[in-house]
C-alpha cells in the first residue's frame, strides 16, 4: 500500500471564540480552548483518520506542550518520528468569530529549528507510489531536502505552500508535483515568484486566465483551494492525472460553518490519503473528496481534532461523502 508521509509543523493551539473579531486595540469577552495543531500535524490526523497509512516527522520542544503531541499522537496511532529542540514546541493564538472566520498568529519555535535529519527521516524508504506532504510552517532547508529526495525515489510530492513565507522560491515549487495553496496564498506567489503587482482573484477570475497563470507558476498540477468556492484545479497538458479537462472547477461541500481553522489542511491530508488510496481514481474525484473532508472540518471547533473520518464523512454526505 502506497504511504503518506509528512513533514513539517506541529503547534499548540490556543483558540479564542467571540461574537466577533477584535478590531485593533479593542477587548473582547470570549471562549477559550486549546489544542493540538499545526499544518503538518493536522494534514497528517486527517490522512491518518481516512485510513492512509501515515508518518508524521516534526520537531518539538522539550516542554509539557511538547508531551501534549506525542499523547495525542499516541492516542490517533499515528506513526511519528520527533526531533527534540532546545527551542520550546510551537503555540498559536487563535480568534474565531461567530461566522467562523479566524485571525491566527504563530510562535514557530521548535518547528523553525527542524534540522537537516528531518527529511531523511522522512524520506527513508520511501518509494514509488508513496507520497510526502510538506508546508512552510517549518524551516524550510529540510522540507526542500524531502521533495528533492522523495522526487528522486519516484514518489509523489505535494507542497502546501501556507502559511505565507517569504523565503519561498521557486526551487521548492519546482519540486512538487502538486501545490495546494489557498487563494490568498496564490496571489502571494504570483506577486512574490512572477512580480505580479496585480494579481488575478482565483475566485472571480476567468477560467483560462487563471489556468495560463498556474502553468506559469508551476510545471505540476495547482490546486487552489477557495473555501466556500469549492476549489480550482490546473494540470499540465501531459500529466492530466486521470481527468479529461487540463483545468475546472469543483463545488465545496455544503456545509454549516462554525470554525474554518485548519479547513485548508483538511484538504490537503485528505487529498494525500486519496491519492494513496485510489491512485487510479481520476483526480477530480479525489479533490471533491477532498473538498467533503474540508467542508466537515469547518463544522466542528479545532484543528486536529476536527479531522474527519470516513464514517464521518459516511454519516454527514451518505455513500457520496467516499470515493
Amino acid at each position: 500500500m502506497s504511504r503518506v508521509i509528512v513533514i513539517g509543523s506541529y503547534v499548540q493551539d490556543h483558540c479564542w471564540s467571540a461574537e466577533a473579531l477584535p478590531a485593533p486595540g479593542e477587548s473582547r469577552i470570549g471562549q477559550f480552548s486549546t489544542g493540538p495543531g499545526g499544518k503538518g500535524f493536522n494534514q497528517a490526523v486527517a490522512a491518518n483518520r481516512l485510513g492512509a497509512s501515515t508518518r508524521f516527522v516534526g520537531a518539538l520542544g522539550r516542554d509539557p506542550l511538547g508531551d501534549t503531541a506525542r499523547s495525542f499522537a499516541a492516542g490517533e496511532q499515528l506513526d511519528c518520528a520527533w526531533f527534540e529542540t532546545d527551542s520550546p514546541t510551537a503555540a498559536s493564538s487563535i480568534v474565531v468569530d461567530a461566522q467562523g472566520r479566524n485571525q491566527i498568529c504563530v510562535a514557530l519555535g521548535a518547528n523553525d529549528a527542524l534540522p537537516a535529519g528531518a527529511a531523511s527521516a522522512a524520506t527513508e524508504g520511501i518509494a514509488r507510489g508513496d507520497i510526502l506532504v510538506a508546508q512552510l510552517e517549518t524551516a524550510l532547508t529540510p522540507i526542500q531536502q524531502a521533495l528533492d529526495a522523495a522526487r528522486a525515489a519516484g514518489a509523489l510530492t505535494l507542497l502546501n505552500p501556507a502559511p505565507i513565507n517569504p523565503g519561498l522560491n521557486q526551487a521548492l515549487i519546482a519540486a512538487s508535483d502538486l501545490i495546494t495553496p489557498n487563494e490568498t496564498e496564490f496571489m502571494f506567489l504570483l506577486r512574490h515568484l512572477l512580480g505580479e503587482q496585480q494579481p488575478l482573484d482565483p475566485i472571480t477570475a476567468d477560467d483560462q486566465a487563471l489556468h495560463q497563470r498556474c502553468r506559469q507558476l508551476s510545471n505540476g498540477t495547482v490546486v487552489i483551494t477557495l473555501g466556500g468556492d469549492g476549489a480550482f484545479v490546473s494540470h499540465a497538458e501531459d500529466v492530466l492525472r486521470g481527468d479529461v479537462r487540463n483545468c475546472y472547477r469543483v463545488p465545496a461541500a455544503a456545509v454549516e460553518v462554525i470554525d474554518t481553522t485548519g479547513a485548508g489542511d483538511a484538504f490537503s491530508g485528505a487529498l494525500a490519503a486519496a491519492l494513496a488510496l485510489h491512485p487510479d481514481a481520476p483526480f477530480a474525484d479525489l479533490v471533491g473528496f477532498a473538498c467533503r473532508a474540508a467542508g466537515l472540518s469547518t463544522e466542528r471547533p479545532g484543528t486536529a481534532p476536527s479531522m474527519a473520518t470516513p464514517a464521518d464523512l459516511r454519516a454527514r454526505f451518505g455513500d457520496g461523502g467516499l470515493l
